[in-house]
């Protein structure tokens, strides 16, 4: 029986000596691999070894959900008390719950055994194509990781779900330098469970270190205008995530103030968009296998070419609404492709802007947005003609997902997501 096994043995044997007959956990043990490089040279290498409990318990309608990172017998018994203690002062909500029993499973992702001399060689490599491909551009700070962790969730319900897996990391920090001029910063990353490719080819290393480079000779735009703008993979991503928070969550549709409250079965985004979370997607290395209220997590798909399907719901969503609950509460988002070359995408618009990334405030549920361009160049008859710099972008964003000019062929996989470039119309440009 292993370590984990038997520390949930003895958790259940502490919360059911202290009378608590429903109940929801998690523990997890945690090894991470960490090498930090500064201005291309290994600075620290480290392990470093973590562990997690989260508790859940009820007193009849009352739940307390406390956390705590040390699992030794007595701390596991003190977290039980201060788990009573929470729910003891919260107020009755019946719609909190646990789904059913779901029986026991166990799940294997990933990378089970490091190759940790082979990973040192892949982050020196990159950082030897970075010197040679890009010269102007700073990287400030690198981290190389491997992480390792194995978890058991248990309810009592009966449900045990067991899961082991391990994933390599890369994350740069980095600006362009040229003489007196300089950028600011931009960072990426990528997840992965295998080594077989170079690092600098994954996710989109290639094309923020292009981009940096360019921003030297960033201008402001002259005047306002409303034109395409195109969002690179990783703008669609962040949009995506405030669109499903603003329109489809827990939160907007509980309270009534989601503007697709009552779109179910309706056409919300432009048929070209499709919008799914799929924790199952070869392409995710670390996809959710359960839900937060215990489930077995399934794909789901938000929006079908352009129709809402449902809201994405959590067993507590799904009580406190009456609506389906939906089992998935991971962001394992995966954005389906679309028929045009991004360069085509390009040569298409006469005046727009390529929008890499954006400084704001959150949007309000009415998906009103206002921020600052970042990283982000012009697009003039066809051409993306230079970086810009003090630009503002504004519009709506259950607009322009409506307004969709055309989706890319090509997608970037973060190891975490799937997503393609997106042109749209709708949003507003203004410089000086």
């Amino acid at each position: 029986m292993s370590e984990l096994n038997k520390k949930a043995d003895l958790f259940d044997g502490i919360l059911k000596s202290k009378g608590i007959e429903k109940y929801t956990y998690s523990i997890r043990t945690s090894e991470k691999q960490e090498l930090n490089l500064e201005n291309g040279e290994f600075k620290l290498m480290r392990t470093v070894f973590n562990n997690t409990c989260t508790l859940s318990v009820w007193l009849g309608e009352k739940m307390g959900t406390v956390n705590g990172n040390d699992i030794t017998d007595e701390a596991l018994a003190a977290l039980v008390d201060s788990g009573i203690a929470a729910a003891q002062s919260s107020p009755d909500d019946p719609a909190h719950d646990i789904a059913p029993d779901q029986g026991k499973d166990l799940f294997r992702q990933g990378v089970y055994e490091v190759d940790l001399d082979r990973f040192i060689d892949r982050i020196k490599e990159a950082f030897e194509t970075i010197k040679t491909d890009y010269p102007k551009v700073q990287v400030m700070t690198a981290i190389g990781s491997f992480d390792r962790t194995n978890g058991i969730k248990r309810n009592s319900n009966g449900t045990e779900f067991v899961t082991e897996g391990g994933v390599y990391s890369m994350v740069l920090e980095f600006s362009a330098k040229d003489g007196d001029k300089t950028t600011g910063m931009d960072y990426a990353f990528v997840l992965t469970k295998s080594l077989d490719k170079p690092l600098i080819e994954l996710g989109d290393f290639r094309f923020r270190l292009e981009n940096i480079a360019k921003a030297l000779e960033a201008k402001p735009v002259e005047g306002k205008f409303e034109g395409t703008v195109v969002l690179t993979p990783s703008m669609t991503g962040e949009f995506l995530s405030i669109i499903v928070q603003n329109y489809a969550s827990d939160m907007v549709v509980v309270d009534g103030t989601s503007l697709w409250l009552d779109k179910a079965g309706e056409k919300v985004a432009s048929d070209k968009l499709t919008v799914a979370f799929k924790p199952y997607d070869d392409r995710i290395v670390l996809g959710e296998r359960y839900t937060g209220d215990d489930f077995r997590s399934e794909d789901f798909t938000l929006i079908d070419k352009g129709v809402l399907t449902n809201h994405k719901l959590s067993l507590y969503g799904s009580k406190k609404t009456g609506r389906p609950c939906i089992k998935n509460t991971g962001f394992d988002l995966v954005v389906e492709p679309g028929d045009a070359a991004f360069e085509d995408m390009i040569k298409g618009i006469d005046k727009g802007l390529l929008l890499g990334g954006f400084s704001g405030g959150q949007p309000g549920t009415n998906g009103e947005f206002s921020g600052v361009a970042k990283n982000s160049f012009m697009i003039e008859n066809g051409k993306i003609t230079g970086a810009v710099t003090e630009t503002m972008v504004n519009g709506n964003l259950g607009e322009i997902i409506k307004n969709i000019k055309c989706i890319s062929k090509e997608l970037i996989c973060d190891g975490t997501t799937v997503l393609p470039y997106v042109a749209v119309d709708g949003i507003v440009v203004s410089g000086k």
